[in-house]
């Protein structure tokens, strides 16, 4: 995808991205999800937002500019990755929540061996990094780039009628916000979880 595509509100961002494919290269082979489930966060009018409270070294990259990768790190010991939206100095991105492996299924159970199957390989956030391989190093990465490790290219549009919304998954503020977007029928869909009691602790 090119950059001046993903220079929008991360809410319609959200909605475009459904059905795109995230590629990853690593020396152990490729792996290429189609992005089935995905969250919105805005920046400062966005209490749920890692950027609600302004600029910092861990949420720098996702000022912009948009098509960059940022990933985080949660719970002390996993990985998140989200596609920064809007333009430079506009805070804003897209949280990758699951996917459908199309290409690379060997090496995608390899990392994930207690998946059902490759709908189930990338369920959940931190899940699909995993089998993406993506870590810290992957931070900011341009994923606009034709030479990156990692691509966001365009997959098949998905019809507007196969695409739910709702709240976000176990964040703390602004908890029925229906910013959560997944493709109907989709095995990779995650297992909705209310937030508002405990705000997961995250490394910066």
């Amino acid at each position: 995808m090119a950059r001046e595509e993903l220079a929008i509100d991360p809410v319609d961002l959200a909605r475009k991205l459904l059905g795109g494919v995230l590629e990853s290269r690593t020396p152990e082979g490729i792996v290429r999800l189609r992005l089935a489930e995905v969250e919105a966060y805005r920046g400062l009018d966005d209490p749920a937002s890692h950027c609600y409270r302004g600029r910092t070294p861990r949420n720098d990259v996702m000022w912009g500019p948009a098509g960059h990768l940022y990933v985080y790190f949660v719970y002390g010991m996993h990985f998140c990755a989200n596609v920064v939206g809007l333009s430079d100095g506009q805070p804003g991105a897209v949280l990758l929540r699951a996917g459908e492996v199309v290409e690379g299924a060997d090496l995608a159970r390899k990392r994930r061996p207690t998946a059902r199957g490759n709908g189930h390989v990338a369920k959940g956030p931190a899940v699909l990094t995993s089998v993406l391989g993506l870590d810290r190093a992957h931070n900011g990465i341009d994923l606009t780039d034709s030479s990156a490790s990692v691509r966001l290219l365009a997959g098949e549009s998905v019809a507007d009628e196969r695409i739910r919304s709702g709240p976000r998954v176990g964040v703390a503020a602004a908890i029925d916000i229906p910013w959560r977007f997944w493709i109907d029928g989709s095995p990779a869909v995650s297992t909705y979880r209310r937030g508002g009691r405990v705000r997961p602790r995250a490394e910066r």
